[in-house]
Parts: C-alpha cells; sequence; structure tokens
C-alpha cells in the first residue's frame, strides 16, 4: 500500500502515541455514500480527528494481547467450574509457573482463531454466511452455544438464526465472550470494526447479553492501545453495548461497587453474586441453574472487569483476583490479562510470563504457532485501519505509523434473550450445504 510522508504535516502530529491531532485541512472529508456497510465506511474522514499509533507499537501491545490470554488462561485451568457462587481461597489457587504460557490447547483461543482464518481467506467482505460454513466445518469440541450454534449450522439453519434463542437455548452464554479478543486486538482504536465482527461472528452462537458481552471485551482492547487507566477502559467497553441490556447494568452495578468498596473486592463480587447469580429476574435466560452453574456472559464478564479494577495495574493479581471469582475462571482472566498486557506491550512484560514461550508448537486446529499468529494479526489490522478510514504513514524517522480516526462508538441494536425478535428464516443453500464437510448429529 502507498505511503507519504509525515513531514509535510504539522509538528502536532507529531506528539506522543495516544495523542488526539486534528487532520490536515487540505484533506477534506468527502460525504459518506449511502448503503455501505458500517465496515467498509470512511468513518474517520469525517471526523477530522486521529489517534497516532506506530506500528511497531501497535505489533508490540497486540503480541502482548495474546500472551495475556494464554497466561490467564493457563493460570485458571485448574479452577474451571470448581468453585460455583463462591470466591476461590486464595491457597487453593495455583502456582505460576513459566512453562504454563503454553497453552496451545485451549478453546479459548483456537476458537477465535477460526475467525481470524475467515477473515484471512476471504477478507474483511466475509460474509456471516461464509463465517457459519467455516465454523461448521471446525473439529474440536464445544459446549453451550458454541456447541449448539455449529449444531445448527450443520443441520442447515444459517446465521443469524444459529444464535437465536428460538434455536439456541444457551444463547445468553459466556461464548463468544471468550472468543472475542481478536477482534479487538485486530481493530486498534476502532470499537465499530469490533463491534461488526461481532455482529459476523458472534451471531454464529450469540444474541443479545451474549453477543454484548463479546462486544464488550472488544472494546476494551480497542481502547487498551492508547489508555492505561483501566476504569477509563472498561467504560470505552460499556460504550460499545445497549444502556438497555442487563449486561450493560451488570457492568455499570460493578463500577458502582468499586467507587463504593475500592479496597475490598469481595465486597463488590459479593454485590454481583446476589444480584446476577441469585436473583432469577437475571437468570431469565440461564441454560442451567443446576450445581450453581452459571455460564451467562454477564457475571462472568463482571469477574473481568473486577480483576481488572481491582488488580490495579499488577498483571499477577489481576488474573488471581479474576480467576478466584470463580465459574468460568479460566475465561475471565484470560480476558483481563489480555486487555491489561495490551496496555503494558510484549517488551514490558515480566520474563516469567514469556521466557518459556514455546514458538514453534502450533495452536490445536489451526494453522498457526505463536509468530505466524502475530503476523496474520499485522497484516489485517492494516486492513483494518485503512478500511476505517485511517492511513499508514511514514514518519521523518522512516516509521510507520497508525493515524487511526476518532470515532463515537455505535451499539448493536438492543435485544433480549427472553424476549427475542423474529428469526430471519435463514438457511443454507444446498450450494452451501455442500462446502459444509461436517453434518449434524443424528
Amino acid at each position: 500500500m502507498g505511503k507519504s510522508s509525515l513531514t509535510s504535516w504539522s509538528v502536532g502530529i507529531l506528539l506522543a502515541v495516544g495523542t488526539i491531532v486534528p487532520c490536515p485541512a487540505s484533506e477534506p472529508a468527502p460525504p459518506r455514500e449511502e448503503g455501505k456497510n458500517p465496515m467498509t465506511v470512511s468513518e474517520s474522514l469525517q471526523s477530522q480527528r486521529v489517534r497516532r499509533l506506530p506500528v511497531k507499537e501497535y505489533v508490540d501491545k497486540m503480541k502482548a494481547g495474546w500472551l495475556g490470554q494464554m497466561a490467564g488462561v493457563g493460570w485458571g485451568a485448574p479452577t474451571e467450574f470448581r468453585f460455583r457462587g463462591v470466591i476461590i481461597p486464595e491457597d487453593q489457587m495455583p502456582q505460576w509457573t513459566p512453562e504454563t504460557i503454553n497453552q496451545f490447547e485451549q478453546d479459548d483461543l483456537y476458537v477465535e482463531m477460526t475467525f481470524l482464518r475467515t477473515l484471512e481467506q476471504h477478507g474483511l467482505g466475509a460474509t456471516i454466511r461464509q463465517a457459519g460454513i467455516d465454523f461448521a466445518n471446525s473439529g474440536y469440541r464445544l459446549w453451550h452455544a458454541n456447541a449448539a450454534g455449529r449444531e445448527n449450522l450443520r443441520r442447515g439453519i444459517a446465521p443469524p438464526d444459529s444464535g437465536h434463542p428460538q434455536f439456541n437455548s444457551h444463547a445468553d452464554d459466556i461464548d463468544y465472550q471468550i472468543e472475542a479478543d481478536f477482534s479487538g486486538l485486530i481493530a486498534p482504536g476502532l470499537p465499530n470494526q469490533a463491534i461488526q465482527f461481532g455482529e459476523t461472528f458472534g451471531r454464529l452462537m450469540n444474541y443479545g447479553d451474549g453477543l454484548y458481552g463479546g462486544q464488550f471485551v472488544a472494546g476494551m482492547y480497542t481502547e487498551a492501545f492508547f489508555e492505561t487507566d483501566l476504569e477509563r477502559i472498561v467504560r470505552a467497553g460499556l460504550r460499545c453495548i445497549p444502556e438497555g441490556s442487563q449486561y450493560h447494568e451488570c457492568i455499570s452495578d460493578v463500577l458502582a461497587a468499586y467507587r463504593d468498596h475500592p479496597d475490598d473486592w469481595q465486597k463488590t463480587w459479593q454485590r454481583i453474586e446476589k444480584k446476577y447469580d441469585q436473583d432469577p429476574g437475571y437468570r431469565r435466560f440461564s441454560c442451567s441453574t443446576e450445581d450453581q452453574l452459571n455460564i451467562d456472559a454477564k457475571i462472568n464478564g463482571a469477574y473481568i472487569v473486577i480483576g481488572l479494577l481491582y488488580g490495579r495495574g499488577n498483571l499477577d493479581e489481576t488474573i488471581r483476583i479474576a480467576t478466584r471469582c470463580g465459574q468460568d475462571s479460566d475465561c475471565n482472566p484470560s480476558n483481563a490479562g489480555g486487555v491489561l498486557f495490551t496496555t503494558l506491550g510484549f517488551s514490558k512484560i515480566p520474563d516469567r510470563f514469556k521466557s518459556a514461550l514455546d514458538l514453534e508448537t502450533r495452536f490445536s486446529y489451526t494453522p498457526y504457532h505463536f509468530p505466524t499468529l502475530i503476523e496474520v494479526c499485522e497484516k489485517l489490522a492494516r486492513q483494518v485501519v485503512v478500511q476505517a478510514g485511517g492511513r499508514i504513514e511514514t514518519d521523518a524517522g522512516g516509521e510507520e505509523v497508525f493515524l487511526i480516526p476518532v470515532v463515537e462508538a455505535s451499539p448493536s441494536p438492543l435485544e433480549q434473550c427472553w424476549q427475542p425478535g423474529p428469526i430471519a428464516g435463514s438457511t443454507f443453500t444446498e450450494a452451501e450445504m455442500a462446502q459444509i464437510m461436517h453434518r449434524a448429529e443424528q
């Protein structure tokens, strides 16, 4: 792609990373074309403001985001769903060892790489139907919303109906939340692109709060490239989902409890537990209330936020707290670790998290090992930034810089699993079904 020099720009463009600077007045914004998809509209050209992020720094932070996911899921894995409705005692937390970082057989990681592969092979314009075909052809074991959604796809129920509550009794579950990290990591500073990725991939298996959980997590990642204040990052994620949703209410409750009890995360946990685990009004589409299992997206999202806020930027404490909240206690620290590590960048992560990192083993069911994963994400991020109306320029020192448009987040419409809208009536054609190698179980 073309690269032009920044030397003709005002001195202000050379401000520190994350500073908002004006676009050159000599390049007025063209009008928006009617009927364009949000992923293809140059929103930034209507903004006149950009944020500046050196490409090398982007890669360093994106790389750290993947490392944080691996650290969180690996550290919390021995506790997953062993503690339901209770705080994990401190003395029952697993011990970290450098080798724990090598998590190549975790669904928290390889499922979202299926979505990356769709984008790599079919481009940013990959349709939800193509995403559904690729997901239907995945060969790994799945659970809850993922399993139900994939089974629907294999039966010929095309997305978005594969994630609709009429066909998917797990639509409010955590699934897209645990695999949405990729969508924020390839959309630095671009919340609407992350939201739109949710519309393409999250609707394969989720609806309502189940979808919003992934868009919330993705929104936090998009801001983590520019912000280190964790509360601001959480609020940036919150702006990516509709205010009337129970998910928005849940995260808002965590923020309020944090203000009331800034030094006692367990009091905040208790407040969230009472309302979002014990109150039937907030379990209206729970797939199960047996054995105190709560895999709803919103309460587990609250645990991510509790870890981020009370961890106060400490990598170990953030993962420990998110894990000790219980329930899906490897997925939640994976999301929290990914967001926090992104704020720092790989180069600033302590050696205990990267000294034993295996660079040769591939993630299960994917063509990616760690280095190729980073390469693919950089390639896609370049495309996302340009498609969103940004640019890749070269500064006076010869370094590439992302100029990223500043836009307000535009959340998906409000919907609720217990009062869903109509189905789309979407089914795969015979030609599409012929592309699906795996068929529904009888």
